[in-house]
């Protein structure tokens, strides 16, 4: 093979992404990348991540509060799809008092453009961006 110069071809693994384009229209940016809270539960951040696993990948869903960096809740699955999305923001409900309604901002891939996740956010009264 080396002295045929012959190489094999390797496949390039595709990296997770969110982003499928403009899908919903856009809403306002409220945060303005002011990612700093007075009070616990008025700003809050989600995101998507992935780990590689000895078996796969595993997918973690989780809501940060800006006030002090830490988890308000999180969830884990074998997919990134909606209803991952779904569970974390049930979640949330259960651990908000029931007159928060706190800034959700993302980084506005599919999953949170999705109609499930826009009227899952009116439902429970929470503006997303």
């Amino acid at each position: 093979m080396r002295e045929l110069i012959i190489r094999p071809r390797l496949k390039r693994r595709r990296r997770y992404s969110s982003y499928l384009g403009e899908i919903t229209p856009v809403v306002p940016n409220l945060l303005e990348r002011d990612f700093h809270a007075g009070t616990p539960g008025v700003k809050l951040l989600t995101d998507i991540t992935e780990f590689r696993v000895r078996d796969g990948e595993l997918y973690l869903s989780a809501i940060v509060d800006c006030y002090d960096g830490m988890i308000v809740t999180w969830t884990v699955g074998e997919h990134p799809d909606s209803a991952l999305v779904e569970r974390i923001l049930d979640q949330l409900a259960q651990v908000l008092p029931g007159n928060a309604t706190p800034v959700i901002h993302s980084d506005r891939g599919c999953r949170y453009r999705w109609p499930g996740w826009i009227n899952s956010m009116k439902e429970q009264g929470e503006p997303d961006r």
